[in-house]
């Protein structure tokens, strides 16, 4: 005998770990696998299920953080435990391979600044046309110079740092050879970068890239 709506997701939320968000639409595509459902009848039996098993306390654990997002929390000494945000933010503005993350931030985990970044910056798609922030996750969200891919968002993310070197507090001496170090590590192409560098920014970032690939021993 199959297992009632409200068993089957019982079962399902708690091997979710404490702290991961759940998202009600893929509850839904459990309940849609496991009941050979349609995707709009599944979709109603998990917001009817996900509420009733929420109200009803039958997972003490369960909290909501927004609609349509949950979470399992458990009790530390300092309180609860709350919704893992990395994840969210990973979630909704980075995966899978969406965005990235820019700005101060890069600059600093590069070692080119010891400045600690105000703000955390994203470049995502989902940003579309216009920079905003999202207070609620705490982060700023903005348009990629191109549509991000998971072929080419590490070399955005490199050409994003030098476009912002000459206005950056970056206080490392040479700046220039710690990018290209960076670039190998990665090892990325310099004619990928450069054919990106030509099309998506201005003639200053392509002669900041030329720079870094001579402190590299790299002819573009």
């Amino acid at each position: 005998m199959k297992k009632t709506y409200v068993n089957f997701v019982c079962e399902y939320l708690g091997g979710i770990p404490v702290g991961t968000p759940i998202y009600t639409g893929q509850v839904a595509e459990m309940i849609a696998a496991e009941y050979k459902l349609q995707k709009k009848e599944a979709s109603a039996a998990a917001a009817v299920t996900v509420k009733r098993i929420l109200d009803g306390g039958m997972m003490p654990e369960l909290r909501c953080y927004q609609k349509g997002i949950y979470y399992r929390t458990a009790v530390t000494p300092f309180g609860e435990t709350g919704i893992n945000k990395e994840r969210l933010i990973a979630d909704k503005y980075l995966l899978p391979d969406i965005g990235y993350e820019t700005g101060l931030t890069v600059l600093h985990r590069m070692g080119l600044t010891s400045q600690m970044p105000r703000e955390r910056v994203l470049a995502t798609n989902v940003a579309k046309d216009c920079m905003r922030t999202d207070k609620k996750l705490g982060v700023v969200i903005r348009p990629p110079k191109a549509t991000v891919t998971a072929g080419n968002k590490d070399y955005l993310q490199i050409l994003d740092a030098l476009d912002l070197l000459e206005k950056a507090p970056v206080d490392e001496d040479h700046p220039y050879e710690v990018v290209a170090g960076y670039i190998q590590k990665k090892g990325l192409n310099y004619q990928i970068l450069l054919a990106l560098a030509d099309q998506y920014y201005n003639h200053s970032t392509v002669l900041r890239l030329a720079h870094t690939a001579n402190m590299g021993g790299t002819a573009i």
